[in-house]
């Protein structure tokens, strides 16, 4: 059964801006299109639209007007605005008036469009669930609660038995993993800081299923990610009429979390009007939602990560000293993946198994020559990088074992992509730079030669007319650089 594809409805008055439009958006999406507001009226009584993207400049009426009589009309709809003029007032304005999703500035980059349109299908995805949800949870909510409790417990003993962070025996993660055990049962904040991609809310789960708070709520929003005002009314939550768009009451993520943990994730981007605000909630443990003139109290464990030196962030002026004191009463560095390459096996396979699942394809694992390859690559991207290199490979295999020729020409040379981008930094292909110039040749072309094979799977007739050698001149080759016994080895395991 083919599954049907997220349907847009692109809104312009200008046939050229829509077909460039469509022409980017109907790889991933079923598009719809219209010059006039009566064209998407017609569309939208026909067709089940998940998100409509509506030019801001049109003969008849805006696009924030039209959008927010589509806000009373369609209410799941998600509504999103593009335009040439990127005036802050008016990105307000059309955030609060018409329920705008995102304001996209003109010109537009075409992966960034589509990134945020599929997240914008994903979020009338995660609303229809919700409101079935909401049925469910009004018809049997002792059933729910029960549900609750059944998978807290079970991410608490899962937690529990390995804290849920893989690695090896003897990783230098084992350390960490001791301090998170250590920290877990009081209730002090934690600053987990390292690189993006680490793991850092891994480790935040960690510290809230092994603490005392395990069966409340654990809630997590990314500072990083929404301006002063939306972050204010995300985390303290609004009144009804605190400001234009504020239909109904909204109770924010620190009275959701109450008795249990939020994580605050790149706390390092708030801006330092927010930091005060956010320091007096830590100070004196309540919250006052937009549009109210009465506190209320919250008790919320806070597990704050960044990826920014916030030490050195406190001395240029751009981080309050008390707010960094308030957040890092214990300060827990996570380790890049490069520095555990120990690890990499483990991650490698668990990140395989939670491919497999949700891709519904199943192999047996990596070949070593694979596995060899990805430890010895520095993974800048850290385990996220990994994660999304594993499914592009799980994705083009076509035998039961992931084998060196899937890999990225990136991953494969062991170059993190910075390094290839830019011309000066190409040297690291030479290896060392000791040795005489004959040495440093060889090594050169015997990675090279290598490279060829793993992309040819050790066809050597293939590798030799790409490097225009003859087969002779490619087994010579072979034998001076002791890859003969290896291409065998590599060969079989491909088979």
């Amino acid at each position: 059964m083919v599954e049907q594809r997220p349907t847009i409805l692109v809104v312009d008055d200008e046939l050229r801006s829509l077909e460039s439009l469509a022409r980017i958006l109907e790889e991933e999406f079923d598009v719809k299109t219209a010059q006039t507001v009566a064209q998407a009226d017609a569309i939208l009584q026909t067709e089940w639209v998940q998100v409509v993207l509506c030019d801001q400049r049109m003969p008849e009426i805006t696009g924030v007007a039209y959008l927010k009589k589509l806000r009373d009309l369609y209410p799941d709809v998600i509504r999103m605005i593009i335009s040439g003029y990127s005036d802050p007032e008016d990105i307000i304005h059309a955030v609060n008036e018409a329920g705008i999703y995102h304001y996209i500035s003109k010109p537009w980059h075409p992966d960034s469009l589509l990134l945020t349109l599929s997240n914008a299908t994903r979020l009338y995805a995660l609303q229809r669930q919700n409101q079935a949800l909401s049925v469910e949870v009004k018809m049997t909510p002792q059933r729910l609660d029960e549900s609750m409790r059944r998978k807290r417990e079970g991410l608490r003993q899962r937690f529990a038995r390995n804290d849920g962070i893989v690695r090896s025996r003897g990783s230098c993660m084992d350390a960490v993993c001791q301090r998170l055990k250590k920290v877990s049962p009081y209730d002090v904040s934690v600053l987990l800081t390292g690189d993006s991609g680490t793991g850092k809310e891994l480790a935040a789960k960690a510290l809230h299923y092994s603490s005392l708070r395990w069966d409340k709520a654990f809630v997590v929003e990314n500072c990083g990610a929404l301006p002063d005002q939306l972050l204010e009314s995300e985390l303290f939550g609004y009144k009804k009429g605190a400001f234009t768009g504020a239909v109904e009451d909204r109770i924010g993520l620190f009275e959701r979390a109450d008795g249990g943990t939020l994580f605050l994730d790149e706390i390092g981007e708030i801006s330092p009007a927010f930091q005060v605000k956010l320091l007096r909630v830590l100070q004196e443990g309540e919250i006052r939602p937009l549009g109210s003139s009465r506190t209320r109290k919250v008790d919320v464990r806070l597990i704050a990560a960044t990826n920014r030196d916030l030490e050195t962030e406190m001395l240029a002026g751009r981080f309050r000293p008390d707010l960094y004191y308030r957040l890092a009463a214990v300060t827990i560095y996570l380790p890049a993946l490069k520095a555990r390459p120990e690890d990499i096996p483990a991650l490698a396979h668990a990140l395989l198994e939670q491919a497999m699942e949700s891709m519904g394809k199943q192999v047996r694992g990596f070949t070593e020559e694979c596995m060899h390859c990805l430890q010895a690559y520095p993974w800048p991207g850290n385990v996220r990088e990994l994660q999304n290199e594993i499914q592009h490979m799980l994705v083009m295999a076509e035998g039961d074992l992931l084998g060196a020729d899937l890999l990225s020409a990136r991953v494969l040379q062991g170059l993190p992509w910075q390094e290839q981008a830019q011309g000066e930094e190409r040297w690291p292909l030479l290896g060392p730079l000791g040795g005489s110039l004959k040495e440093r040749v060889e090594l050169l072309e015997a990675r090279i030669v290598r490279e060829t094979l793993i992309r040819h799977r050790w066809n050597k007739s293939r590798a030799a007319k790409e490097l225009g050698l003859s087969r002779v001149g490619l087994r010579s080759k072979l034998e001076r650089y002791g890859l003969e016994q290896r291409s065998s080895q590599d060969a079989q395991a491909q088979a």
